[in-house]
């Protein structure tokens, strides 16, 4: 019965409020509202502010050169023909044997008949005679080398794994220590409200 005279004051002193500015009437009791705020205070606390992990790094693998005489082609026999050896001679052959023949001559004007001696002839003739005959020559070839530049891994790729830790800090949170409330609380306004 009690709570239900407050709750009922309550409500009578928001109508007369509002009924008694507009109407003018007397206000029997007041009340205003009595407001207590919230209390909030901060705490601290531990928090994990990032996770950690792992950290990959890759180091590239390094190469260098180094050079060396190769063979790039094996000894080998070919053949080949050598051409004959040729010489020209020269020598002395007898192309008329001589002896008596007839021949014209004009002799003091007068065409006559002669008979005449003559030499035997000669000629001077060249030949071709072969030195050396044509013949097949075997013909070994050596092995043909080169020097060559020959790329080789110095260090191979490095893979380095870097754990990192998870990291923390203190963060304050705002926290509700006592909740905010709302009361009546009767007044006493001179010519307004009475005791």
């Amino acid at each position: 019965m009690i709570r239900k005279h407050s709750v009922s004051l309550a409500a009578v002193a928001m109508l007369a409020s509002v009924s008694g500015t507009a109407a003018g009437s007397r206000a029997l009791e007041c009340y205003e509202p009595l407001r207590r705020p919230a209390l909030y205070d901060a705490v601290y606390e531990d928090v994990m502010l990032s996770p950690g992990g792992q950290v990959v790094d890759y180091d590239a693998p390094i190469f260098g050169t180094y050079q060396s005489v190769d063979q790039i082609a094996p000894p080998r026999v070919t053949y080949e023909t050598v051409p004959a050896v040729t010489r020209t001679l020269y020598h002395t052959v007898k192309v008329d044997n001589g002896g008596y023949a007839w021949e014209w001559r004009l002799i003091h004007g007068r065409k006559v008949l002669c008979k005449v001696w003559r030499k035997a002839r000669y000629a001077r003739v060249a030949e071709t005679v072969v030195v050396q005959p044509e013949r097949v020559r075997r013909v070994v070839q050596p092995a043909e080398y080169e020097a060559v530049a020959h790329e080789v891994l110095v260090r191979p790729q490095q893979v380095r794994i870097r754990e990192i830790p998870p990291s923390y800090g203190t963060v304050a949170r705002r926290v509700v220590v006592r909740e905010g409330s709302t009361s009546w609380r009767r007044v006493h306004i001179p010519r307004h409200c009475p005791d």
